[in-house]
């Protein structure tokens, strides 16, 4: 399923509506959330309006992180030191609640383990967004981690900057109760299509992987897209 909107601001607009809600939900239904966040620009604008979003039960959610660049949490290319410095500092959530991945340590083969090994089975809500080149998390096109079906979580490199990272894998991603994805400028529109309307091929694009999940999209984005809801 997908929205068209009409630019980057009905963009974060929306998401935050549809992130409020889908924590409620999962709070009525199992009592907390497990929500994973994401990095990049696309969800700025979302993170800095979630604070204001009305009746969000923070004290029941719990704070993961779909994915990692091997740096400093301060660092501006952190996707922790961003949703701390946009959102989470601004709601009423302890730092216990949040479970960042401990990257800067190392060893992330060890890191690794150990944050899937606290990772819910499940997550509640899981947010994700797609790149120029088709890759969600830092799950990239090609790479041996799009074949994982045990490890949940990896060390991989990639990316713009191309650095170490750790990611989420396929099972994550395929077990997630609720998936929002978030995607805006016309340079994305081409993989946007590919991923929403065109041949299977995780291996190619691994934005497929989230397909049946809730998509929000500016009319950039969606330039692509043979309809537009």
């Amino acid at each position: 399923m997908y929205y068209v909107v009409e630019d980057a601001e009905a963009v974060a607009r929306r998401a935050a509506g549809w992130i409020a809600d889908a924590i409620r939900k999962s709070v009525d239904e199992r009592n907390r959330c497990a929500l994973a966040l994401v990095g990049g620009n696309s969800p700025r604008g979302c993170y800095e309006r979630l604070p204001a979003q009305p009746r969000v039960p923070w004290d029941r959610v719990e704070i993961y992180f779909g994915d990692e660049r091997a740096v400093p949490p301060d660092s501006s290319d952190s996707n922790y030191h961003m949703a701390w410095e946009l959102f989470l500092r601004h709601v009423p959530i302890t730092a216990a609640q949040v479970h960042r991945m401990e990257v800067e340590r190392g060893d992330l083969a060890s890191v690794a383990r150990e944050y899937e090994a606290i990772l819910p089975e499940s997550l509640d809500v899981l947010m994700l967004g797609i790149g120029v080149d088709g890759h969600t998390a830092s799950l990239f096109p090609h790479a041996p981690s799009l074949s994982e079906r045990e490890r949940r979580v990896m060390p991989v490199a990639g990316g713009d900057p191309f650095v170490q990272r750790l990611t989420i894998t396929p099972p994550v991603i395929r077990s997630a109760h609720r998936i929002l994805v978030i995607a805006t400028g016309a340079e994305k529109a081409q993989v946007v299509a590919r991923a929403l309307e065109g041949m299977d091929d995780v291996a190619g694009v691994p934005a497929q992987l989230a397909r049946q999940g809730t998509w929000i999209l500016d009319r950039a984005a969606a330039g692509g897209l043979t309809r537009q809801s």
